[in-house]
């Protein structure tokens, strides 16, 4: 399954994924260039992005369709989408979640007060909102 930088016309399957996954949809359209999706078939079976600024990135929206987890698809599309930041001069990138905060450390990610965000990243919708004030902020230092 190869995973590629999402188009607009793949924004409609993008958005039902993320909704089937309970993950916020607010702000994903202003990112699709930094978006990434995985088809098998036609189908988009996972997606991770990355929303930018500057030094600062925040990874977001990494969903697997229920029938294809547990085969290594979101690793490969979490390490693609720090990859695709890494390219894009991100130095810092964090996260939020509430319920997978036992996938991310292994890619380098520890928790971290909500506090020690990078101030970069109110402009995301995620920070403005879409992500409730429960979820856990996590952070990783990308190797340059």
């Amino acid at each position: 399954m190869n995973i590629h930088t999402a188009k607009t016309t793949d924004l409609p399957d993008i958005l039902t994924l993320l909704k089937a996954s309970a993950l916020p949809v607010a702000g994903i359209d202003e990112h699709v260039e930094t978006t990434l999706i995985a088809r098998d078939k036609g189908k988009i079976m996972g997606c991770a992005a990355v929303e930018v600024y500057g030094q600062a990135g925040l990874l977001r929206s990494v969903a697997v369709e229920v029938g294809r987890r547990g085969e290594g698809l979101g690793e490969r599309l979490t390490k693609a989408a720090l990859e695709l930041a890494r390219q894009r001069g991100v130095r810092t990138v964090y996260l939020l979640t509430t319920t997978a905060s036992h996938f991310f450390p292994r890619f380098g990610f520890t928790a971290i007060p909500r506090a020690e965000l990078d101030p970069a990243l109110t402009q995301s919708e995620e920070l403005r909102g879409a992500c409730p004030a429960t979820a856990l902020a996590m952070r990783a230092t990308l190797s340059t």
